[in-house]
């Protein structure tokens, strides 16, 4: 099992390989269908700090503690990827965006910009939520609460995150074949 600290160097990204397992510590941030158009319609540069060389994940989080701020997370399953491709390959090159964490990959597009920035594109396990949010030590900050919880951009610390690589820098994708 590969260990990926984040944020990770292009050298690390280029090693990966698909099939590879990986577990991922560091820090990362969640987006879904109203975070990417945001980021695509405003490249907000005050976003950019907390993804440049990290991972974007496909998650609608349950999260607790949103009155007070006190964010933890309940449960942080992978949302279904494909819904993004309009907008992943743009959002991985502007902000320079390492990896994609989500369900049932991508497609060409964010294929060819694994390539070129790199990235790898990693899939999650769906149906473990809660098991996958034990690996979220802390809420950093967030972005755009009032997209609501699962749509807003979430920063987080995670430790110990599995995954495993089926889209790699070498335009390999498990997807495809």
């Amino acid at each position: 099992m590969a260990e990926l600290k984040l944020p990770v160097s292009e050298e690390a990204i280029r090693e990966l390989k698909v099939g590879d397992f990986v577990e991922l510590t560091g820090r990362m941030i969640t987006g879904r269908d109203a975070a990417h158009k945001w980021l695509m319609q405003e490249f907000r540069d005050d976003v950019a700090p907390f993804m440049k060389g990290t991972v974007i994940y496909h998650c609608g989080p349950v999260v607790s503690g949103v009155e007070t701020g006190d964010y933890g997370f309940v449960a942080a399953g992978p949302t279904k990827s494909i819904r993004e491709e309009p907008y992943q390959a743009e959002v991985l090159e502007h902000f320079n965006i390492k990896g994609v964490i989500g369900k049932g990959g991508m497609g060409p597009s964010t294929l060819a910009a694994c390539k070129k920035v790199p990235a790898v594109y990693l899939h999650a396990i769906g149906g473990a939520g809660t098991l996958i949010a034990r690996a979220v030590v802390q809420v950093k900050t967030v972005f755009k609460l009032d997209f609501g919880v699962p749509e807003a951009l979430w920063v987080i610390e995670v430790k110990d995150f599995p995954a495993v690589v089926t889209m790699d820098a070498k335009g390999n994708s498990l997807h495809a074949d």
